[in-house]
């Protein structure tokens, strides 16, 4: 989303004809093999690992009130799935018609799905802060010491860095703390056959009918009872809170155990975010964001610039061309000149909006979660942590008070 800023009314009028110059200037570079290439491209389906972090829900928090038993026994929509289920992945009919007749409608599951009828201003210093807290960063600071040759083992074998990875666990379940209460197979079915009547209805359904068919073969072929997972209310698992299809996609046995499980092995978290990451297109090496100079007239190009979109898209010279000014010192123009960016805008109330560039590693971020605000907390949490490992190496502390050498292995599990 993008907020207008406060400006004069030549600010305006300068806003105005540079939107026109990038507008020309984008007809002008769209004949380019680079640009076209990237204007072209066939977009990937979006698999997000989860629809939004998890709100902090005390362990053992039951929902029967929300709960409508045996909603599923009989109904002609499940019993065609599990014909299907039979003829594609060779289930056993019986017992499938016996899952399902207990299974249960979720609720609260449609009613945290359903957009609310008047949403909230969207509040990035507010978000910021949520995601940025003392208690995350401690954690992961615990964690990261806990886990730090599995995480440079990540690094080196999927040339994600460690600080993306333990930004994402952070911001998902404060590493194992918060993983969902919902029964997987109620939230699924649920959303699935009865997703709440909205604008992208058809296309969120598709996208849960294909996690409840991942979640079965999942569970049958890991020998886990189906009825047994608990997770989001989207039906994300685990410490990195995977969707189904993803954990079908992109989780790794990552401490040696030729089993897969995201719900206790904090190597597996790790190694399968590093690939979810690496294959979702990660460039090691590369920078996330570069920041932008504070001047009006880079703001105003900016703002005119800011269009929602995640994917890199416009050449970084076109943006400088238009006015726009960096503040990345070191950042070597000449080369990066035709670098695809994207605008990254971020609203708060009562303030001027905040805009940064997102290079090819930021939209990466945004396929875990498709949101700014989310990909930006990820690295941010990540940058914060890091520096303050290597803070407390430094003064040989740790997050604990307690000398670096005493650090444990086990310090997080």
């Amino acid at each position: 989303m993008t907020v207008k800023l406060a400006l004069s009314a030549r600010n305006r009028l300068r806003v105005v004809n540079v939107a026109a110059a990038l507008s020309v200037a984008a007809c002008a570079l769209s004949a380019s093999p680079a640009v076209q290439a990237q204007t072209t491209r066939a977009k990937a389906p979006l698999l997000v690992a989860q629809g939004s972090p998890q709100q902090p829900v005390p362990q053992g928090q039951t929902f029967e009130e929300e709960i409508v038993p045996q909603r599923y026994a009989n109904n002609p929509n499940v019993d065609a799935f599990i014909d299907d289920m039979v003829a594609r992945y060779d289930f056993d009919s019986g017992t499938l018609h016996t899952l399902f007749a207990h299974t249960s409608y979720s609720a609260t599951a449609v009613k945290l799905v359903t957009p609310s009828p008047s949403p909230s201003i969207k509040n990035w210093r507010v978000y910021q802060a949520r995601f940025l807290d003392t208690v995350r960063i401690n954690a992961g600071v615990r964690f990261w010491r806990a886990n730090q040759a599995t995480l440079q083992r990540a690094y080196e074998q999927f040339g994600v860095p460690p600080e993306m990875i333990v930004g994402i666990i952070g911001v998902e379940t404060i590493y194992g703390r918060y993983m969902g209460n919902f029964r997987v197979l109620d939230a699924l079915t649920t959303l699935t056959f009865d997703y709440p009547n909205t604008p992208n209805r058809a296309d969120r359904q598709a996208t849960f009918r294909k996690n409840l068919e991942d979640y079965l073969v999942w569970t049958r072929d890991a020998q886990i009872d189906p009825n047994s997972v608990l997770g989001s209310y989207t039906g994300a698992i685990g410490i990195p809170q995977f969707l189904p299809s993803s954990i079908v996609q992109y989780a790794v046995d990552f401490d040696g155990n030729k089993q897969i499980d995201l719900r206790t092995s904090q190597a597996d978290a790790i190694g399968s975010v590093a690939n979810y990451l690496k294959q979702n297109g990660w460039e090691t090496g590369r920078p996330v964001v570069w920041k932008i100079a504070s001047d009006t007239g880079s703001l105003g190009v900016a703002q005119a610039a800011a269009d929602g979109q995640p994917e890199p898209h416009w050449p970084l010279q076109q943006l400088l061309r238009a006015g726009m000014l960096m503040n990345e010192p070191g950042l070597d123009i000449a080369s990066e000149a035709g670098t695809p960016v994207a605008m990254i805008d971020l609203p708060t109330p009562g303030r001027p909006t905040e805009y940064m560039l997102g290079l090819k590693n930021f939209y990466v971020l945004t396929r875990y979660n498709r949101s700014f605000f989310y990909a930006l907390a990820v690295y941010q949490l990540g940058q914060r942590i890091k520096a303050q490992v290597a803070s407390e190496t430094a003064t040989g502390a740790n997050s604990s008070g307690m000398p670096a050498a005493a650090a444990s292995d086990t310090d997080a599990q």
